[in-house]
């Protein structure tokens, strides 16, 4: 049995897999960035266990093509997500490194809930 660390880690790293391979190669400009995060973080929001996610595309490597517009490509994403799984929470990030969008757990905590005696 999974325990709620390795659930929301888990939560974590499917959420941003997706939100990568779903999105990636989707028509996009600098003036059209905006509303693409914008759409992505209400996507993602809406699925199991996601408390927040935070995502920001970089416009600089958007260079218009033949017919004016770029790709998105993975590269581009700054994305931080976090998932909750009972009173445990973990922050986990997509972002570029060393040429390469990797995910990465950056934190996981479980909150003590207060007590109302």
């Amino acid at each position: 049995m999974q325990s709620d660390r390795e659930r929301a880690i888990f939560e974590a790293g499917i959420k941003l897999g997706a939100l990568y391979h779903q999105w990636v190669g989707t028509p996009i400009s600098q003036e059209s960035a905006g509303s693409v995060e914008s759409a992505i973080e209400k996507s993602v929001v809406l699925q199991p266990f996601v408390e927040e996610i935070t995502v920001r595309l970089d416009r600089k490597q958007m260079k218009k093509n033949l017919f004016g517009y770029s790709e998105l490509a993975g590269l581009m994403f700054d994305a931080e997500i976090v998932t909750r799984v009972n009173f445990t929470y973990c922050r986990a990030r997509l972002a570029p490194q060393d040429g390469y969008p990797l995910m990465q757990v950056v934190e996981c905590r479980e909150i003590t809930p207060v007590s109302d005696h």
